[in-house]
């Protein structure tokens, strides 16, 4: 059995600084590093062929992989969008930052990293999908989606008022983006810059240039598509359920007008109708064949579920498609500028998701691919580690990280720690993390994921669903990858079980995790 209850590690100061920085130690770069941080929405390992072939390619998020380093362990403290880019901001779990689920709000007043850049001296931009509350403060320049934005000739929030934009949506994020970058920023200042895209939010709308990409593919099916839960009582309350939940309407696009669903107007009147003439012509052309198809020869029961699944893959990795295309616009402006080797190009999702495993689409559970999130960061020759790192990392140590970068103080109340010791040298260092804290609330809302904390170490993954449940589960990672096989209370499991609790009440003591006093383990 695995033994559990190493301490955190606290990070050393990185580079050296600028004046109102406090770092000590010397840099080998004559500025301080500018900072790309590009992260997309709902982006799945599973479908980012540095990762995972299966499925698709993406030679330009690979791009940035071979550049520098590949993060395996990377995971998110709480599988949800909103709550997720609070972590991100703040460096901590969201029972800190306040931001709990996507209702609860957002105190932009509270320490964020961009603040703390900004008074370092760097210029900061938000261009993209913001999904917190209010307008994004300490930011010198931003443009921002309102809510989870639209694929179609998008509105944007900005400074001087609402405007909108003709064309799809990751496309004008990147122009936005190269536009500042080329002349809007003081080329005399390090930045860091924030590209926040849509891609790959529900429901999945690719451009017309990719519309017919991936319709002679089919995709593998994941092994445990028809799970039945058995052990999992939280499992098979979901509402996420390819099968059942996925609408035939605004996921899938079989629009017609006899058939009304719980998202078909939705669809028809904001979705659909928000496209010009010329987008609404390619989108017919190609929409259209497959509707009357599938129409003329209804399918149930487990065909119907497999139909869904490829129209599920389809979609998905026609916009993955943009999104890699717009990224290598992004990689090959800072190439052209020989600004590669002064830049750190973070690219990141803010959370997983389901590419049909359990059955399921969406996120939210603690399980492995909603709760791990891509992570692959271009380092410029300074900085030597080159390859896989293995190493447990989450998203609250984004913040510390940044700051680490550009050779800042991490204020002691950041609960996330740097990543730069892991890419300056071969090696883990001493005492780094042996495992991770997650913890979900948002129950009751939508698809119907019970509220649930957890611990997970490199092997071993203990859960604990909450509220108007009372259920654990225990899974050995690396006998059961896949989740299936719940061993909690099963006999030979008592000393794990015991030390992953003692190691969970540790990281909620840690993280000072009120939950630990409604819950005492």
């Amino acid at each position: 059995m695995e033994t559990i209850g190493l301490k955190l590690f606290y990070p050393f100061l990185g580079m050296a600084a600028l004046s109102s920085c406090g770092s000590s130690k010397k840099v080998e770069h004559s500025h301080p590093y500018n900072i790309v941080f590009i992260m997309s929405d709902d982006h799945t390992r599973q479908m980012m062929s540095c990762y995972d072939k299966r499925h698709i390619e993406t030679p330009n998020l690979d791009r940035i992989a071979e550049g520098g380093v590949i993060f395996t362990n990377a995971f998110v403290a709480n599988s949800i969008s909103g709550p997720s880019r609070a972590c991100l901001l703040t460096g901590k779990h969201s029972h800190k930052n306040g931001k709990l689920d996507n209702r609860t709000a957002f105190d932009g007043s509270q320490q964020t990293v961009q603040e703390l850049l900004q008074q370092a001296g760097y210029q900061t931009a938000m261009i993209g999908k913001w999904h917190l509350d209010g307008e994004p403060k300490h930011f010198d320049h931003w443009e921002i989606l309102p809510g989870q934005g639209d694929y179609y000739n998008p509105d944007f929030l900005t400074a001087e008022g609402r405007k909108r934009y003709e064309g799809y949506v990751t496309d004008i994020i990147t122009d936005l983006s190269l536009d500042w970058l080329e002349k809007e920023r003081d080329k005399d200042k390090p930045f860091c810059l924030f590209i926040h895209h849509k891609a790959i939010h529900r429901n999945w709308m690719s451009d017309t240039t990719h519309l017919d990409a991936y319709e002679d593919k089919t995709f593998e099916l994941p092994s445990n598509f028809f799970d039945d839960y058995a052990g999992r009582i939280a499992a098979s309350q979901q509402e996420m359920s390819i099968a059942k939940d996925m609408d035939m309407v605004y996921d899938l696009k079989m629009m017609r007008d006899s058939v009304q669903t719980r998202l078909s107007k939705t669809y028809s009147d904001n979705v659909y109708g928000r496209m010009n003439e010329a987008q609404r012509a390619a989108w017919d052309k190609h929409y259209q064949p497959i509707i009357d198809s599938f129409y003329a020869s209804p399918l149930e029961g487990k065909e119907l579920a497999e139909w869904k699944y490829q129209r599920y893959m389809c979609d998905y990795a026609k916009v993955v498609k943009s999104l890699d295309e717009n990224v290598g616009e992004v990689l090959d402006y800072l190439k052209k500028n020989g600004m590669m080797e002064n830049t750190i190009v973070f690219y990141t999702s803010d959370q997983g998701f389901y590419m049909g495993e359990h059955g399921w689409f969406d996120k939210r559970f603690m399980y492995e691919e909603s709760f791990s999130t891509p992570l692959v960061i271009h380092l410029p020759a300074s900085l030597k580690k080159r390859g896989r790192i293995d190493a447990l990392v989450q998203n609250i140590d984004f913040a510390p990280t940044m700051l680490d970068l550009a050779g800042c103080a991490i204020p002691q109340d950041i609960q996330g720690v740097s990543l730069l010791p892991l890419l300056e040298k071969e090696g883990k260092p001493r005492n780094w993390r042996e495992s991770l804290y997650y913890h979900y609330y948002e129950y009751p809302g939508e698809h119907a994921v019970k509220r649930h904390y957890g611990v997970r170490t490199a092997r071993y993954k203990l859960i604990h669903f909450y509220n108007d449940i009372d259920s654990w589960e225990l899974y050995d990672l690396q006998n059961d990858p896949t989740e299936m096989h719940n061993l909690y209370g099963k006999e030979g499991y008592e000393k794990i079980t015991k030390e992953l609790k003692s190691e969970l009440k540790r990281l909620q003591q840690q993280y000072d995790d009120p939950i630990l006093e409604q819950y005492p383990l």
